[in-house]
């Protein structure tokens, strides 16, 4: 299976981190081309923010010229998704908000999603309600922080926080819980065994959700 994963933003260091979360996830043959635009936010937070990011992503969804099977888009405001479904009718597309929420509500019961900045929250919580979860969504719990510095490694400075909040969001009563952002891919796997539920990755979810979708259909 070959895919074209995009951060839509344009931090190296996220990047990186999708580009470790995708791979983890690839079976034999796959090849996963993991980039992000030349231009656009660092991060996205703000509507304008997402405004610029998503023209970013469609220039780069238009300059890759190599076949692929499915385009994954590796930020939680699924950012381009729509246009770049009009692009490419041809191959599937998600996002990996899309993807973690449709895992959550497949797997039933309540769920709590964890995420590194206190001015996520409220986009966060507005894509769980647009992917039709927002009755399974107990909370969404951030760091108590304000200025988190560089996005592609706060996952590794604040990993042992990241993880208390996946604990306090368990003892909550969620049944499982989403791991909010594309810098915190791959997350979910390295503190996942210290959490008695599982913790939905983005990508991985949205990597097996085009596996099945494409299973059996011819390369394109």
């Amino acid at each position: 299976m070959r895919l074209l994963i995009i951060n839509p933003n344009t931090s190296k260091g996220v990047t990186d981190r999708i580009r470790e979360a995708a791979n983890a996830a690839a079976e034999p043959n796959d090849h996963f081309t993991t980039i992000c635009p030349s231009f656009g936010p660092e991060l996205i937070v703000t509507p304008q923010d997402a405004e610029l990011a998503s023209r970013a992503v469609v220039e780069t969804v238009k300059a890759y010229n190599a076949p692929c099977d499915g385009i994954v888009l590796a930020s939680f405001g699924n950012t381009g998704a729509e246009e770049v479904r009009a692009l490419r009718p041809d191959v599937p597309v998600i996002g990996i908000a899309t993807a973690a929420f449709a895992v959550a509500g497949a797997l039933g019961g309540p769920f709590g999603i964890v995420t590194f900045g206190q001015s996520l929250v409220p986009g966060l919580t507005d894509k769980a309600k647009e992917a039709g979860v927002g009755g399974q969504l107990i909370g969404v719990d951030a760091l108590a922080i304000n200025d988190f510095g560089d996005p592609g490694t706060v996952q590794c400075r604040y990993r042992r926080e990241l993880g208390q909040l996946c604990s306090e969001m368990q003892q909550r009563g969620a049944t499982s819980i989403v791991m909010g952002g594309g810098p915190l891919a791959g997350l979910a796997a390295k503190i996942g065994a210290s959490c008695p539920v599982p913790l939905i990755d983005g990508t991985s979810s949205a990597i097996s959700i085009i596996r099945s979708a494409t299973l059996g259909t011819s390369p394109r």
